[in-house]
């Protein structure tokens, strides 16, 4: 079959009108009728587009055997087309309109509605992100009757890939040139993640009233301190107010803190809890480490900023006799990683402040609006992440 190289363009719905009565044949209808009520449906909205392209040939043309002297179009035959239904591209018949001095086409409105393929493409995303295999991608749709399932094109692992690359590339360099004046961010998360085999910094804000909002991400480690000076850059060019105090919270890279301190006026830094807790426990046998864990996962839930400090204090002096670079790693950066304690954040916010891990590592749907942004890119599905509060979550890992 030849490809459809008709133009898809996205349509005004209010410039196709429906027609106030469809009449069908419910004999014509009985194989689908067998499959089930789904297939039933689906065959009888195929015959109800076939009715509404031919009105819209008659809006535009005129009623068919009635001559026209002042007709500014005519008709010219149909060729074969694909429309979008449940996640595959369905054949059917393209009428053709062409003006009345013939160099050129008319769309069909209708057509050009049910032909679109940002539905298709978005129905890719979601199934990915659902960790559905472009293999398996047909495996998830809803049948549809076996006649339209024998000619339906576009469910084979290579255009399901190429949808969903063009899609998320798309939403990326939206996401990358939106302008963040109207954004109200009370805190700011900077960490890198790792996609396939690349590593990213990705910076995530969080408004007033608490929702999660991803601004950037570039391509680097937190290492490099042009990548994350660059990103944070772009962050302020393009209107997130760097002037007002902001608190930041970022992993134990020294290049990251210098980059948030060059670009913002007064970052008020909160050093995530688990990457020190790492840090340290690497450093140790693991017979001390399980005890080093739990006294600072103790002093990082304790409400009391002091006591807090205190606790970890004494836990670095006792390190100190033994195992004296696990007691430096610890002493370096302690008090930012007490910041949210001192700043009195309410015990449900502190939960995501405390680590960039736990907002990072979660994977989210693309969208068109500020909500359910989703960073991942790539070809196939998403790599699958430990999410929630199970064993290997950062909120387990970080609990008493």
């Amino acid at each position: 079959m030849p490809k459809d190289t008709h133009r898809t363009a996205t349509t005004d719905h209010a410039q196709f009108e429906l027609p106030e009565q469809v009449t069908i044949a419910v004999a014509e209808l009985a194989g689908a009728a067998r499959e089930g009520l789904l297939a039933l449906a689906v065959g009888t909205g195929l015959r109800v587009l076939q009715v509404m392209l031919a009105e819209d040939v008659a809006r535009l043309v005129g009623p068919k055997g009635r001559h026209n002297p002042d007709r500014t179009a005519v008709r010219h035959g149909s060729e074969r087309g694909q429309v979008t239904l449940g996640g595959r591209r369905v054949r059917v018949r393209r009428p053709r309109v062409r003006t009345a001095d013939g160099p050129r086409e008319l769309s069909v409105p209708s057509y050009q509605a049910f032909a679109a393929t940002e539905l298709l493409d978005q129905l890719a995303v979601e199934r990915m992100l659902a960790k559905l295999s472009t293999r398996r991608y047909q495996a998830g749709l809803e049948p549809v009757g076996a006649e339209v399932e024998r000619t339906a094109t576009g469910t084979s692992k290579s255009a399901v890939s190429r949808r969903f690359v063009a899609r998320t590339e798309h939403a990326l360099a939206e996401l990358l040139a939106r302008e963040l004046s109207t954004l109200d961010l009370v805190a700011l998360l900077v960490d890198g993640i790792r996609v396939a085999d690349h590593c990213c910094v990705v910076a995530l804000g969080i408004t007033i009233d608490g929702t999660k909002v991803p601004l950037a991400l570039a391509e680097g480690a937190t290492e490099n301190a042009t990548v994350v000076r660059d990103l944070l850059a772009g962050l302020r060019d393009r209107g997130l107010d760097a002037a007002r105090p902001m608190l930041v919270v970022i992993d134990g890279a020294k290049a990251l803190r210098r980059a948030v301190t060059d670009v913002f006026d007064h970052p008020v830094i909160q050093r995530c809890q688990l990457h020190k807790l790492r840090n340290v426990t690497d450093r140790l046998p693991d017979a001390v480490a399980s005890t080093a864990a739990k006294r600072m996962r103790a002093a990082y839930r304790n409400p009391d900023p002091l006591v807090a400090q205190a606790d970890l204090e004494a836990l670095a002096r006792e390190l100190d006799r033994s195992h004296p670079g696990a007691a430096a790693s610890l002493r370096e950066g302690l008090a930012e990683t007490l910041t949210i304690g001192r700043l009195g954040v309410p015990p449900t916010l502190a939960r995501t402040l405390r680590s960039t891990d736990d907002s990072f590592k979660a994977r989210v749907a693309l969208s068109t609006g500020w909500d359910g942004v989703s960073l991942v890119g790539g070809r196939g599905r998403p790599r699958s992440q430990e999410q929630g509060r199970g064993a290997g979550s950062p909120v387990a890992q970080l609990a008493p």
